[in-house]
């Protein structure tokens, strides 16, 4: 069976239903964790018939095992960045220009061309490690705008702020992507008129400060920077698609990602819209790992489809972008 074709489009419901079955049945002939998953489930093949009959990997899998459904090459190794003590997750890569065309659809869905903007991004802790997915999402970014000024800034904030100044003045819409811990200490430092410009954080205070919520945390920004709303990207080294909260705080997904939210006490079980519980990711572009992921962060649906992120787990790792409880 050949690994199935994937399209970075809009999907009615009984075509990301299709394919999702399609890839389930590659997956568990070609993924011999997944397979081996399934079958100490006791989980017959043939009677898995729609979305809410697959079986979802739980996310600690990428820790202990090698979850990858393509025999060729790895490409590339995203790994999380973990806690002391902790083991970091890894996603083997088979073909990082999927991953790539995945990037460039999603940023199209959510923020329109390339061409159009200029990047900043703000990301101590990744950009001083190697392997993090977000750092070659926002180094795919920045190629792909043309954009001269390639720099991290890391604790550079003067020249930040400069630099900042400077995109305000051109023709460009100007997106600022950061950490957490680092848009705080921006934001302490060189509070000033961003009004304009798109502010995305990506979670995640790394030990460096004292968690708070998000709410919290966008209107400490928001009054720093005079601009409103601050936006959030979810995102993880196990997934190669990335969903974004543009307003309200409430996450969509790009076309060729769901989430289903599974009840806290039965896993195999799902809950309606407005009640709490684990979020289980079907994301496509994972077609040569695993396209199935129950992780550890916890969530409920608004109305349209739109997700809340509540936290996660008692007794989970806290890693990479993972977002903080509100």
């Amino acid at each position: 069976m050949n690994i199935p074709a994937i399209q970075f489009k809009n999907y009615t419901n009984t075509q990301f239903e299709s394919k999702a079955l399609e890839i389930f049945r590659y997956q568990t002939s070609h993924n011999t964790v997944y397979k081996t998953f399934m079958s100490h489930l006791g989980i017959d093949i043939t009677s898995v018939k729609s979305l809410l009959d697959i079986p979802f990997l739980p996310i600690g899998f990428f820790k202990d095992f090698e979850v990858v459904s393509s025999q060729n090459p790895i490409e590339k190794t995203f790994t999380s960045s973990g806690t002391t003590g902790t083991t970091p997750s890894k996603h083997l890569i088979t073909d990082l220009n999927l991953y790539h065309q995945q990037l460039k659809a999603s940023f199209k869905h959510f923020y329109g061309d390339f061409q159009n903007h200029i990047i900043f991004p703000l990301l101590p802790a990744y950009a001083e490690r190697s392997g993090s997915s977000l750092i070659d999402m926002v180094d795919f970014w920045m190629t792909e705008t043309g954009q001269e000024n390639k720099t991290y800034y890391l604790y550079n904030h003067a020249q930040l702020a400069q630099d900042l100044s400077k995109a305000k003045q051109g023709n460009k819409q100007v997106i600022l992507i950061g950490v957490s811990f680092a848009l705080l200490d921006f934001a302490a430092n060189f509070p000033m008129e961003l009004e304009g410009i798109t502010i995305i954080e990506t979670g995640g205070m790394k030990g460096r400060k004292k968690e708070i919520t998000r709410l919290e945390l966008h209107s400490i920004l928001s009054e720093a920077f005079n601009t409103q709303p601050i936006q959030s990207e979810y995102g993880m080294t196990e997934l190669l698609s990335q969903a974004y909260a543009q307003e309200k705080g409430l996450f969509q997904t790009p076309p060729w990602m769901q989430i289903l939210i599974r009840d806290p006490e039965d896993p195999f079980n799902y809950v309606p819209h407005g009640k709490s519980g684990g979020i289980n990711v079907i994301d496509l572009a994972n077609v040569n790992s695993c396209a199935f992921i129950a992780t550890d962060d916890l969530g409920r649906f608004h109305a349209e489809n739109q997700l809340e992120i509540l936290g996660r787990f008692d007794n989970s790792d806290v890693r990479g972008c993972n977002l903080m409880v509100v």
